[in-house]
């Protein structure tokens, strides 16, 4: 053969194996180099292989030189420094590239990052001295990819283990073959060790070893649990239940196992997976919550029926004061009128006078300071004229001052509205009270400022600053911390001195809390005090009403608005307190009627009812009529409507409707229907007292002065009394006397034998034509709202609170006395 084809067939060969040493690199993801070292073990240079070039995303020697440094480029910088020193030393020590390997990450051509390890040997010459290192480097990133993978489980798998013990909870599975019937069941080992039990030895993997560590109470709820739950082939049902299981070592404890089957598409069970719960802890805490509920319910009882004694207490105390303090101040009042009484005479009658009337503000302030406690007391917010209050205050504070010799100024710095939106009688009574106090604490010659200013307005409410300034007696300052509290007293001798009750800065400060406001005060013992309270008012839009102030001011009105729509109701409330009308609302005809009934009794009637026609059970006309029948004509009735009304309008007038309005309200139709209404009840009657001559009034009263009193007081308009002892008596004598023979009965509450409110059952329930009609007024010296409602419920037409004012006695039967 020529040497021509020689070499062409040696040509072919080495081609052929250079074409497999390449598809074997390729496959193998490896490629090959060559490092020459220098004497002093630095790397001269270095060789790469087709197949290293290949594997980096790179064709040939001029787009990938042989060069170092162009290699290091884009290795990991985290990787670069450590790799050199590597290939360095392993001129020296063969282990570190030769047994180990070293694993870089290498940025390719195409950008990619990927996880690399090279490996090679050494060749040395004979002195020892490195002179070549032949490496392989093979490319393991799916490798490092699955170690991840793999690592991430194990970590998983750790921390669901540490999930479970710190959660005191293990693990259980059971599987099942195609038929649904169990085949295996495996107990985690926190599940074993939860029990008290370490391997398999001792708790075994089979169903009996859980079931029948069941408490017997329990057992053969939880199996019928597990065997529904299997057998809900649906697959909604999961399994949820608590139950007790023994343990080893502490006894029965309770537990919380959670799990569902996971199921082929027929609905038949593969596995069933759960896990379960040590819930000891939380069954004793919810029991010790229980327990704890169940004290706080107990003494929650018991606060509760300590405030019903209490209130029983003041009631009681209430009566008993102002049963006597009745005939005190009655007969007072009737001596003080006698003709020829003698000067020193009358001097001690008013000074009697006086006490009695300190005794009775005593009794008021602790009971307005049990209603404060107990949450009635209830803060208005409705227009009012500020300057109108302004000078009620001054007229009744100028007038102590002037009786006592005490200079009195009242000023106002720059502008206040004539108007403002508010509670006019909460704010006067604390400003009369603190007012008061400085007036009596300082003496003749002595000085009372009264400065009023608006220091802030924001957002439609404006900020009143009151300051009350005196040069009285002062206090300490170890005692001004103490002043707004009950009963609290710097100086006992100041009590007789000044007649302080020590219960009226506690109540204006309860006041002004409940207005949102503030109150301090600074004060210097010998020098005077000074008090300052902070409240915000609403401005109020208009500063006159214009038109119907002739008759009314809607400040000054109080309106009931009876319809079962909660909107229409809160409607009304906003419309109506736009213009300062102090709205209240009720949810039916019968809770209407309630409501007016109550203030009716207590001689606060609403000045206007607005009642929905369309309602269930009690229409507004139906309410309308029984609401006449209660209070008589004198309340305003209007019948609001979104129908027309012309169909009904005769019985409504004929149920005793004044008219009506349509639907949605407006303010100012209501004010000129109110108007009208005003107009034509009210015009002919002012001025005008009703002749009671001949009229005969039933007198029930247990207590012989207190009888005389009253007697006396009605004989003054010429009416007829006759005296009951007590309200068995009464009864007897309404029994014993034909229909109208009474006009009217006056009926104390508590009496021996039958109590007041016994003898009004027993004469409502008389077979007798007056029995029902008659007049019945209540005399009491009970005053709390609960007695009122009594009182009502028991048939009386009102209620009047010892001591009797005459003049409201007068209204009150001018009123039902026909």
């Amino acid at each position: 053969m020529s040497e021509g084809k020689k070499d062409n067939t040696s040509r072919k060969i080495i081609e052929a194996q250079a074409q497999k040493i390449r598809l074997l690199t390729d496959i193998t993801k490896a490629g090959s180099w060559v490092a020459e070292y220098a004497a002093d073990g630095t790397i001269s240079s270095i060789t790469w292989g087709d197949g290293f070039r290949r594997m980096m995303g790179y064709t040939n020697q001029e787009d990938f030189p042989n060069d170092l440094s162009i290699f290091l480029r884009d290795i990991h910088p985290e990787d670069r420094e450590a790799f050199l020193g590597d290939l360095t030393a392993s001129a020296l020590d063969e282990n570190i590239m030769g047994n180990e390997g070293y694993e870089f990450r290498y940025r390719r051509k195409d950008g990619v990052v990927r996880w690399y390890r090279c490996k090679g040997f050494l060749t040395r010459n004979k002195e020892g001295i490195p002179e070549r290192y032949r490496g392989v480097t093979i490319d393991i990133t799916e490798l490092k990819e699955h170690d991840a993978m793999h690592e991430a489980l194990q970590n998983e798998a750790a921390s669901l283990n540490t999930i479970h013990e710190i959660l005191g909870s293990g693990k259980w599975t059971m599987d099942f073959d195609e038929s649904g019937n169990m085949i295996r069941v495996n107990w985690s080992d926190e599940f074993r060790r939860m029990l008290g039990y370490h391997g398999t030895e001792d708790f075994p993997d089979e169903l009996e070893s859980w079931s029948g560590l069941l408490h017997p109470n329990d057992r053969e709820r939880v199996l019928k649990e597990y065997y529904d739950t299997i057998a809900d082939y649906s697959g909604k049902k999961t399994y949820d239940v608590e139950y007790q299981l023994l343990t080893t070592n502490r006894g029965y404890r309770w537990y919380r196992a959670v799990g569902k089957p996971i199921r082929r598409a027929d609905g038949t069970p593969i596995t069933y997976v759960g896990v379960f719960i040590d819930i000891t802890e939380r069954k004793e805490m919810l029991k010790k919550l229980a327990e704890q509920q169940e004290s706080l319910s107990a003494a929650l009882e018991q606060a509760n029926e300590a405030n019903k004694a209490k209130s029983a207490f003041l009631a009681n105390m209430s009566h008993e004061i102002r049963t006597p303090m009745n005939a005190i101040i009655g007969l007072d009042n009737i001596a003080l009128n006698h003709p020829s009484l003698p000067e020193e005479t009358r001097e001690y009658l008013e000074k009697i006078g006086i006490s009695a009337r300190h005794l009775l503000g005593i009794i008021n302030n602790i009971l307005t300071m049990s209603r404060i406690d107990s949450a009635h007391v209830v803060i208005k917010n409705e227009e009012f004229s500020f300057a109108k209050s302004l000078a009620q205050i001054n007229t009744i504070i100028g007038g102590q001052c002037y009786d006592k010799g005490v200079h009195y100024d009242c000023s106002v710095k720059g502008k206040i509205d004539e108007y403002y939106i508010g509670d006019d009688v909460k704010l006067r009574e604390v400003m009369i009270n603190i007012l008061g106090n400085a007036v009596k604490f300082t003496p003749a010659g002595g000085t009372v400022t009264f400065t009023v200013e608006e220091v802030a307005r924001f957002d439609g409410k404006a900020t009143i600053r009151f300051v009350i300034r005196d040069t009285g007696i002062g206090m300490s300052r170890d005692f001004i911390p103490k002043v707004f509290e009950a009963f609290s007293q710097e100086d006992s001798s100041s009590t007789n001195r000044y007649g302080s009750t020590g219960l009226g800065m506690p109540i204006a400060k309860s006041i002004v809390e409940l207005m949102n406001g503030t109150i301090t005060v600074d004060s210097e013992k010998g020098k005077g005090t000074v008090f300052t309270v902070t409240i915000t008012l609403q401005e109020c839009e208009q500063n006159t009403i214009g038109g119907n102030e002739g008759f009314f001011k809607p400040h000054e009105l109080n309106v009931l608005v009876i319809d079962d729509d909660p909107i229409a109701c809160k409607h009304a409330q906003v419309t109506l307190g736009k213009i300062g009308v102090h709205c209240e609302t009720a949810m039916s005809g019968a809770e209407g009627l309630e409501m007016a009934q109550l203030r009716h009794a207590r001689r606060e009637p609403y000045n206007l009812v607005l009642v929905d026609w369309k309602m269930p059970d009690m229409d507004g006309i139906e309410t309308t009529r029984r609401i006449r029948e209660a209070m008589g004509n004198e309340i305003p009735v209007i019948i609001l409507t979104a129908y027309h009304w012309d169909d009904i309008a005769d019985e409504a007038r004929n149920a005793g409707v004044d008219t009506f309005v349509a639907k949605p309200l407006f303010a100012g139709t209501v004010l000129e229907e109110f108007h009208e209404v005003f107009r034509k009840k009210y015009a002919q009657r002012f001025g005008v007292k009703k002749d009671f001559s001949g009229r005969r009034v039933l007198l029930a009263e247990d207590i012989e002065v207190n009888a005389e009193i009253m007697m006396m007081v009605m004989s003054l308009r010429k009416i007829l009394v006759e005296h009951a002892e007590n309200g068995r008596i009464a009864v007897e004598m309404f029994a014993r006397h034909q229909p109208g023979y009474y006009d009217a009965i006056l009926m104390d509450i508590r009496m021996p034998e039958m109590d007041g409110l016994t003898a009004t059952k027993t004469i409502r329930n008389m077979d007798r034509e007056d029995a029902k009609t008659i007049p019945i007024i209540a005399l009491t010296a009970n005053a709390f709202d609960k007695d009122v409602q009594l009182s009502l419920q028991a048939g009386l037409n009102a209620h009047l609170s010892k001591p009797i004012e005459p003049e409201l006695l007068f209204r009150t039967l001018e009123e039902f006395v026909k």
